[in-house]
């Protein structure tokens, strides 16, 4: 068979039917343990329960003295002093107090603490000007965390908090859903390294480091597969060499129409190409499959344009929620909101249109404006853009002040950032 394939011979799906064939076709990778200590931005693969109570002890919450509430307002004799980490076994008799500082195990008999502030010491007796009541800055045994009780789902995604939980429970190892490794291959005769001479009419390789930061940035590992020539046999090695040393490929260019467009059929030689061309824009021409691997889950494929815009914005559509899926992520979807633009915006698209934008809350409510010109090969309408417009098909003009739908990308813009 040629391997040239026309492009009209895959159906336009649309893009909530491409996004349930990709679904449909990606498990979580398996599990493996490492450190809980820097296993930030990981996916939790099980269930995680407390192993003690904490705290252990009933300990003080301020700097104050340890007191018996039965004593009342009565002066009270300071007998000693506790400080954290240190122990005190003595039970607390009635008209004594002592001494103790914020987190010490507070006496037994004792069943409060008053704070310094509200106290008054002199040649150690102690005169309390507030009344106690009983618990008073007290920490109880299992406050924070029960022994038993269960602290992270499986699913969740360690941040900082759940870095310091497993540490505070000194749970130094757990499982976690193993990084997906993505292999990244740039295509064309046209383009060089970034920091090769550059010949007139050839272009640089954004699109390859891009995606490979967007990886990143996406808990993924990337490989890099350089840049493969519009060769039959170099392109059908780099998907080969792909296809053994990662769990999914991510293309950049030859999959539209031209004679020199070599991905789509090579990888269809290889294995199922599941979509070929997604209705919308930017990024049309994008293509899923998947190929068989023998005792292996299927490898991934998405062939993606060689616009760097529309290899983003497929990228933010399609790779990146596939990769949370495939690290165990349970909310693997960028949120949607409801923005008002700030400015006038015009669609002439007959596919639905994602345009890139900044997202920012003022005056009680989320707005928008525009990146500038929304060509797929302007790199300068993504810079400083956190958001996509999702705006229908065909002619539309959409007036200063309408509500649209947006995938937020990115953390909000405050009303001191230059959207405003």
């Amino acid at each position: 068979m040629s391997l040239h394939q026309h492009e009209s011979s895959y159906r336009m799906v649309p893009l909530d039917e491409a996004h349930q064939i990709v679904a449909a076709h990606i498990t979580a990778l398996p599990a493996e343990t490492v450190s809980s200590l820097t296993a930030v931005g990981r996916v939790l693969a099980e269930d995680v329960f407390a192993t003690e109570n904490v705290p252990d002890i009933i300990k003080s919450l301020v700097d104050g003295y340890a007191v018996r509430t039965a004593d009342g307002m009565c002066e009270r004799q300071v007998v000693a002093e506790v400080t954290a980490g240190s122990t005190f076994d003595a039970p607390l008799l009635p008209g004594t107090a002592v001494r103790i500082m914020t987190g010490a195990p507070v006496p037994p008999g004792a069943d409060a603490v008053v704070m310094f502030e509200d106290t008054e010491e002199q040649s150690g007796q102690l005169r309390v000007h507030t009344p106690i009541a009983p618990g008073a800055h007290m920490q109880t045994v299992g406050q924070d965390i029960a022994q038993g009780q269960q602290i992270l789902a499986r699913g969740t995604t360690l941040g900082p908090p759940e870095i310091g939980l497993l540490a505070a429970l000194g749970q130094t190892q757990v499982n976690v859903y193993r990084r997906p490794r993505v292999a990244i291959l740039a295509t064309g005769d046209e383009v060089v390294e970034p920091d090769a001479p550059r010949m007139v009419g050839q272009v640089r390789d954004s699109n390859r480091y891009a995606l490979l930061a967007a990886v990143h940035e996406a808990g993924a590992e990337g490989l890099s597969l350089g840049i493969a020539r519009d060769d039959v046999q170099v392109q059908r090695d780099a998907i080969l060499q792909a296809i053994v040393q990662a769990d999914m490929l991510i293309t950049s260019g030859g999959i539209s129409l031209g004679t020199r467009d070599l991905i789509k059929p090579l990888v269809a030689e290889l294995g199922i190409i599941h979509f070929g061309r997604v209705a919308f824009k930017p990024g049309k021409p994008t293509f899923f499959a998947t190929v068989d691997r023998p005792a292996q889950a299927p490898f991934l494929v998405f062939g993606m344009p060689g616009f760097p815009v529309s290899s983003l914005v497929v990228f933010e559509m399609f790779v990146r929620p596939t990769l949370r899926r495939l690290q165990g992520d349970t909310s693997p979807e960028r949120p949607r909101v409801r923005v008002t633009l700030l400015e006038p915006i015009r669609t002439t698209s007959d596919r639905p249109e994602y345009q890139r934008t900044q997202i920012a809350w003022h005056a009680g409510q989320l707005v928008a404006r525009s990146t500038g010109l929304q060509s797929s090969t302007r790199l300068l309408s993504l810079r400083g853009a956190n958001g996509l417009l999702v705006l229908a098909p065909g002619i539309h003009e959409y007036p200063i002040g309408t509500e649209v739908e947006a995938l937020l990308t990115g953390p909000l813009l405050v009303d001191h950032d230059r959207i405003l």
